[in-house]
């Protein structure tokens, strides 16, 4: 196996971890009233522990000169406090604004931000099987996130905004640490800049709940830890090493092999995976769309093997 297929390989399972971590969201949003703002909490720090624990036991001595470094510093904190952070709140936002489908499918306009973006600094045109790929991937997206229908989209101006800003912090923490990963590698990369996007969303909440109060009811819910039991904590944990520790380690080193473009089209995969995961958990139907996106996404992978630099 090159190179390149365990890159591809990669990305598509930490983008199929990013998938099950949303059926564990849904589960403890339905079952335990948990609020987005403490999940986004709890799965950065429990990440970023758990990535910061690697680190020590086998990159013990470059962690600590990364961390001394200030400019890698700089960078490690603006992939996780921005990048990483902002990726995972305008999302919530965005669907506060408009719904799940809405907001994914606005998500998946990160794909034409990277792509744009690469080929405006390579000073070429997007190739033949870069921009089919980009096409069956947005289709996939769009039938999955609408279940066919188009109907469901709803746009009102503050959750386009939204959708928009949340594509650009993901194309963001795409293509940002391309500099870090060569130097540091994807394994220091993802655990420092989710342990310091952890603690920057920490400090968020803990400001959050100290205003919550004066703003209402629904705030102080926000800022609420939920009270779990047995299963409420194994279905969290299962969030923290399989939906975030998992899903970030496996898909930024994907990306720093296959490149931000080939790893952005292969995000097709998390509203695939959501989907399965979402059937055979949760009890969700399958529908023709469902299907149709499926396939997309198979000739999605397909481009990207066809488009490798």
């Amino acid at each position: 196996m090159n190179r390149f297929t365990i890159g591809i390989l990669c990305a598509l399972a930490g983008t199929s971890c990013w998938g099950f971590s949303g059926a564990c969201g849904q589960f403890l949003i339905a079952h335990y009233d948990a609020s987005p703002l403490f999940l986004t909490t709890a799965r950065m720090l429990g990440a970023g522990a758990l990535f910061l624990a690697l680190l020590a036991c086998t990159q013990r001595d470059k962690l600590v000169e990364a961390l001394h470094d200030g400019h890698a510093l700089r960078g490690l904190l603006a992939f996780g406090g921005i990048g990483l952070l902002l990726s995972q709140l305008t999302y919530l936002v965005s669907i506060s604004y408009t719904n799940a489908g809405t907001a994914t499918v606005l998500q998946s306009l990160a794909i034409v931000f990277v792509m744009l973006f690469t080929c405006l600094t390579m000073r070429r045109l997007p190739r033949i099987a870069e921009t089919a790929s980009l096409i069956c991937a947005f289709a996939a997206s769009l039938l999955i996130a609408t279940k066919g229908d188009l109907g469901m989209l709803n746009l009102p101006l503050a959750g386009l905004v939204w959708g928009i800003v949340n594509a650009l912090s993901v194309a963001f923490y795409l293509i940002q640490p391309r500099k870090l990963l060569e130097q540091w590698g994807s394994l220091l990369v993802s655990g420092v800049g989710m342990a310091l996007g952890g603690i920057v969303m920490l400090a968020i909440w803990i400001a959050f709940g100290a205003v919550a109060p004066a703003i209402g009811p629904e705030a102080v819910h926000l800022a609420t830890a939920p009270t779990l039991d047995a299963q409420g904590v194994f279905v969290l944990l299962l969030l923290i090493a399989v939906g975030s520790f998992a899903a970030y380690g496996l898909y930024i080193h994907g990306v720093s092999i296959v490149g931000s473009v080939n790893g952005s089209l292969l995000g097709v995969a998390e509203p695939v995976s959501a989907m399965l995961f979402s059937a055979f958990w949760l009890g969700t139907a399958f529908l023709w769309a469902d299907w149709a996106g499926l396939a997309l996404m198979a000739a999605t992978i397909l481009l990207v093997s066809l488009a490798r630099d």
